[in-house]
């Protein structure tokens, strides 16, 4: 019989307020030791506050927050078993690498040999070593953002957060680091709770991630699960592009969501597959961004899909000449899923 790990990380009925503004509301969220968990969400979801909460940045106004089980609510930062990365590194500039590594367990008191050994070890561990003599401003900027979680993760913490660590860094050196910071997470073993706004971040990293919006949490799930069944409209839209289907089925309102990558583009007059859901409209408009093509399909029946088509053989003219072409859409049902429809919306229906 499979055991459930224990939790690294509660957070049980917490509410953090800045005047009339409640930025996280009423919150409960278990995290397990050893999980890479990510807190997605817009600016002003809640993520970052909650981030801060566990980190004894701020204080709750109501709720409590653990660490393995120990009430650590009214206990400031340093007194936590925890360690954080920002996005700015906060690296200090006139001493070298090794000595910005080892800062922290100099603090501590821990030996000169033993500072070195650890600091070396944490420098490989972020394939940084033999750069411990230089200096921060000579270093790029993915350098500088691993030295900054290997001091981060000399300390040997119970869990690291880090916020929106890779913000800074251009598209390829943070898709880089995407795969970089998981492999590093699986080899030390550490609780990551890490905070993103960015959908494909939380993606490829994560083992479970929670989608913040207004202070509390829309889903909790892993990846694959929150992107192919979103519960909610914010989710579908969010956690990859929104496809939202409107549609009265046995005399009341309902809506789904389908993944563009799901759905076929067929001729005007083509048979769908037998089983699949059908409907007809008219190509909007195309955008061509090299490996797909985006179609955005008004359909006769109501509403809008936007359509994904891998450009295996198509080229971007050909691409372009489909806009305001008639065409059919068709997709298999197990692709749709209902989200919920809040009373209000159907009672306006």
């Amino acid at each position: 019989m499979s055991t459930q790990p224990p939790v690294d990380v509660q957070l049980e009925s917490v509410t953090k307020a800045y005047g009339d503004v409640v930025a996280v509301d009423d919150l409960t969220l278990d995290i397990a030791a050893g999980e890479f968990f990510t807190m997605l969400g817009p600016s002003g979801s809640g993520k970052t506050t909650t981030l801060r909460l566990i980190a004894g940045f701020e204080s709750p106004d109501q709720g409590r927050v653990l660490l393995k089980g120990v009430d650590v609510t009214k206990r400031p930062p340093y007194a936590r078993d925890v360690n954080t990365v920002f996005q700015d590194y906060a690296l200090f500039p006139h001493l070298s690498v090794e000595q910005n590594v080892s800062y922290g367990l100099k603090v501590k008191r821990v030996g000169r040999a033993e500072r070195k050994r650890r600091s070396a070890d944490a420098l490989e561990l972020v394939r940084l070593g033999g750069l411990q003599g230089r200096k921060p401003s000579q270093l790029s900027g993915g350098q500088r953002q691993r030295v900054a979680l290997a001091r981060a993760i000399v300390n040997r913490p119970q869990v690291l957060l880090l916020d929106e660590p890779l913000g800074a860094l251009d598209l390829k050196l943070r898709q880089e680091m995407q795969v970089e910071l998981k492999r590093i997470q699986q080899e030390v073993g550490i609780t990551f709770v890490y905070v993103t706004h960015d959908q494909e971040e939380a993606l490829t990293m994560s083992d479970r991630l929670a989608v913040f919006n207004h202070g509390r949490i829309e889903q909790i799930g892993g990846p694959a699960e929150v992107y192919e069944h979103p519960e909610t409209e914010f989710v579908a839209g969010f956690v990859g592009v929104s496809n939202v289907l409107e549609r009265t089925l046995h005399g009341r309102p309902s809506r789904f969501t389908v993944r563009p990558e799901k759905i076929h583009l067929l001729e005007e007059h083509a048979a769908a597959e037998p089983g699949a859901h059908s409907e007809s409209g008219r190509i909007r408009d195309v955008v061509y961004v090299g490996m797909v093509t985006r179609y955005a399909v008004e359909l006769d029946d109501g509403g809008e899909l936007m359509v994904i088509r891998q450009n295996l053989e198509t080229t971007s003219g050909e691409a372009l000449e489909a806009r305001g072409r008639r065409v059919r859409l068709a997709w298999r049902p197990e692709h749709t899923y209902a989200i919920e429809m809040g009373e209000e919306e159907e009672q306006d229906e």
